[in-house]
């Protein structure tokens, strides 16, 4: 049996959406994708795919890449570092005003430790 790896971006993305969306446990059931723009494609910098929102609250924006998906956290961006570097997920923090933290989703087998981390951050919210 041959194993196919989902290193697709806009995939990744579809995947994340699902988990986040279809999952009823833990904080997931207050978890929302909202403002999904259904027609991104992705590019090198990454394009906006939708907003996760947490009881109606914006916590991250995701993004599509190539070869990958980015979370950017908005809320509680010290735990959604420290959850996902836990997890052993690429992290790094943004300079923008206000911060951010890049979370990066690089193979379909990565969204479970990104929902994860989305539910890490619900729970400090």
């Amino acid at each position: 049996m041959v194993e196919s790896r989902i290193t697709d971006g806009r995939r990744i993305a579809e995947l994340l959406a699902s988990e986040l969306d279809g999952r009823e446990d833990g904080t997931l059931e207050s978890t929302r994708v909202t403002n999904a723009d259904r027609d991104v494609e992705p590019t090198a910098d990454g394009s906006r795919a939708y907003d996760v929102t947490y009881d109606g609250e914006r916590i991250a924006r995701v993004f599509v890449h190539d070869d990958r998906a980015r979370l950017e956290f908005e809320a509680e961006q010290d735990v959604a570092a420290e959850t996902a570097a836990d997890l052993e997920l690429r992290v790094r923090p943004k300079a923008t005003e206000p911060p951010r933290t890049l979370v990066f989703v690089e193979s379909g087998a990565a969204v479970k430790r990104a929902t994860d981390v989305v539910q890490a951050v619900n729970r400090s919210s």
